[in-house]
């Protein structure tokens, strides 16, 4: 409890950007945290053993391509593969188009994903809409 740092939970700290009008062509490799404003045309991932990463997609963000870390926070659009090892924070306007493999999730109302959802462990979940009474 008390002298103890947990290693795997996000700093919250931005380390570095990608600004609104940029674009990027080619993957990006990083540590520590990532906001995107941009779009990124490439694949998205941490670094190897870096669990505490932590990537931040505003609104206007845009991703073609793989994304792989520990922590994601999305308003943005992503099309492709997603693999989140800790947590995934899709937020109203975020939308994914492509599989997502994750541990932990949490939607916002309005949030899509155009695709299967993989809990980590190998269960698949299937939403179905809940009848009315």
């Amino acid at each position: 409890m008390f002298g103890k740092k947990d290693e795997s939970k996000p700093k919250g700290r931005i380390d570095s950007l990608i600004g609104t009008g940029t674009v990027i062509e080619g993957n990006i490799r990083f540590t520590g945290g990532l906001r995107i404003d941009g779009e990124v045309r490439g694949n998205v991932e941490a670094a190897e053993g870096a669990s505490s990463s932590m990537l931040v997609l505003s609104e206007q963000a845009r991703i073609e391509g793989a994304v792989s870390l520990a922590h994601l926070v999305t308003n943005g659009t992503i099309v492709g593969q997603v693999t989140i090892s800790e947590s995934l924070e899709m937020q109203s306007r975020a939308k994914i188009v492509g599989d997502v493999d994750y541990a932990l999730i949490e939607m916002h109302q309005g949030a899509v994903i155009e695709g299967r959802l993989v809990h980590r462990g190998g269960k698949s979940v299937e939403l179905k809409l809940a009848a009315s009474n």
